[in-house]
């Protein structure tokens, strides 16, 4: 099954920078939305919402009928919260909140079949509910989803080297907020400290040769900082954030146009 993950390499490998939004929302019309729009995935986020798998379910098939890549994040590092995810096929999965070497390298069993990991065999759309050979699909299936560890706290950034260098591990995304908690500034991501931090985590990336990415909210400023430090990838703004925006700017402009006529009195 196509889910688009090689879009995003083949963008990577040209030196282009994909491009997705977070979707908060259950309405899978909406996913359908950014993929006719022109994102190139979209952040499905279980962590922070009530996603349960058979919304996701239906966020893929959107992603698929729009030509999106699907990037999930699950609610914790665990197997049995990963496993059904990785049945359905999507294009990475996001472990958040990965604190050290140990965690780094369970994210990754998880994901891969023995003798790499510890994956339980049981694929349904992953291999087109059933449709594809198995042969086939074991030869594909350890690639087919990449595996993003999201480097949220200093513990994380003290060993990003050894995380990094480990087999499995396809890219990492930074968390700014919790970054700044794990130093005692939440919400201080323009704080020298945090800054810092992040500039270690660019420096060890690239060193390494391994593609990161960032998740952050619709801040022209951010976009420009985050392309500067050489992300490979971007997800900006969420679902509800673009409906509030538009929806603000539509309600203003209507008041303005209205404020400049002299009403019909009944």
């Amino acid at each position: 099954m196509d889910n688009y993950l090689n879009k995003i390499r083949e963008k990577i490998n040209k030196n282009e920078i994909p491009i997705g939004t977070h979707i908060h929302m259950r309405e899978n019309v909406i996913t359908e939305m950014m993929g006719d729009i022109g994102f190139d995935f979209v952040w499905l986020d279980m962590e922070h919402t009530v996603f349960s798998a058979e919304v996701i379910q239906d966020h893929l098939i959107s992603c698929r009928a729009s030509g999106l890549a699907s990037f999930v994040r699950v609610p914790w590092n665990d197997a049995v919260l990963a496993k059904p995810i990785l049945e359905l096929g999507p294009a990475a999965i996001i472990f958040p909140f990965i604190m050290n070497v140990e965690e780094a390298k369970k994210a990754v069993e998880a994901c891969k079949y023995p003798p790499k990991g510890k994956r339980g065999f049981g694929p349904k759309r992953a291999n087109d509910y059933g449709l594809m050979n198995v042969d086939d699909y074991l030869k594909v299936a350890d690639s087919s989803t990449w595996v993003i560890l999201q480097i949220e706290h200093i513990n994380a950034v003290k060993q990003l080297d050894k995380i990094l260098s480990m087999d499995g591990v396809d890219t990492i995304v930074v968390g700014p907020n919790d970054l700044s908690a794990s130093v005692g500034l939440l919400g201080k991501t323009n704080h020298p400290e945090v800054k810092k931090l992040i500039d270690e985590i660019a420096t060890i990336a690239k060193e390494l040769k391994k593609p990161f990415g960032t998740s952050i909210g619709y801040n022209l400023r951010d976009i420009k900082y985050w392309i500067g430090k050489g992300v490979s990838w971007i997800a900006v703004g969420t679902d509800m954030g673009h409906i509030i925006s538009s929806a603000k700017k539509t309600l203003q402009n209507t008041r303005q146009i209205i404020s400049g006529y002299k009403l019909f009195n009944f």
